[in-house]
C-alpha cells in the first residue's frame, strides 16, 4: 500500500482536543472526525512539488512556506504513533502559509519541469511515474494552494500525516 500525505482543516478546538486525546486524534487520522471535504489527499506528490519549485526558482519565502505546508510546525500529540508523527499548523501560522502560497503561481513555478516524462522523473525524483508529471504536480499544487486559502478565510488549523 502506498504512502500518501492527509491534509484536515479543523478548528483550534478540535486540535486542542486531539493534543489531549490519543483517542481524538485516532478520529481525525481515521476521517471519523471531520466531513471529506474537510480533507485534501496530497498522494505523494509533497517532495516533487518542492523540487520542481526549487527547480522553477521558486522564491525562498514562498518555499519556505511551501515546506511548512507540508511538515506543519508541531507534533500534534507525541502519545499517538504511527509511523510518522502527525503535526499541525494553528489558524496565524495556516493564514502565514496561505498568503505566502498564493504569490505561487503554479504555472509558473512547473516551467522548469521538462515535458519529456523520463525527463521529468528523473528530475523530480519520481522513478517510474508514467504520467504527465507536470499535469499531476500542478493538479496537487493548485490543490493545496486552495486548501490553505480556506482554511485561513474560516480561521481553521492544518492537521498533517502520512497514511
Amino acid at each position: 500500500m502506498a504512502v500518501t500525505q492527509q491534509l484536515a482543516r479543523l478548528s483550534a478546538d478540535r486540535l486542542a482536543a486531539c493534543r489531549r486525546s490519543v483517542e481524538e486524534l485516532d478520529k481525525l487520522c481515521s476521517f471519523e472526525l471531520l466531513p471529506s471535504s474537510d480533507h485534501l489527499d496530497l498522494d505523494w506528490s509533497p517532495g516533487p512539488i518542492v523540487r520542481a519549485c526549487e527547480l522553477g526558482q521558486v522564491p525562498l519565502s514562498s518555499l519556505t512556506a511551501l515546506r511548512r505546508a507540508f511538515d506543519g510546525d508541531a507534533e500534534i500529540n507525541p502519545a499517538y504513533r504511527m509511523e510518522h508523527s502527525v503535526t499541525a499548523l494553528g489558524p496565524d501560522a495556516v493564514a502565514d502559509v496561505a498568503r505566502l502560497l498564493s504569490y505561487v503561481d503554479p504555472e509558473a513555478a512547473l516551467a522548469a519541469v521538462p515535458l519529456d516524462p523520463a525527463a521529468a522523473s528523473a528530475a523530480l525524483g519520481m522513478p517510474g511515474f508514467d504520467g504527465r508529471p507536470r499535469a499531476y504536480l500542478h493538479h496537487h499544487l493548485a490543490a493545496l494552494r486552495n486548501f490553505y486559502e480556506h482554511a485561513a478565510r474560516r480561521r481553521l488549523a492544518v492537521a498533517l500525516w502520512w497514511d
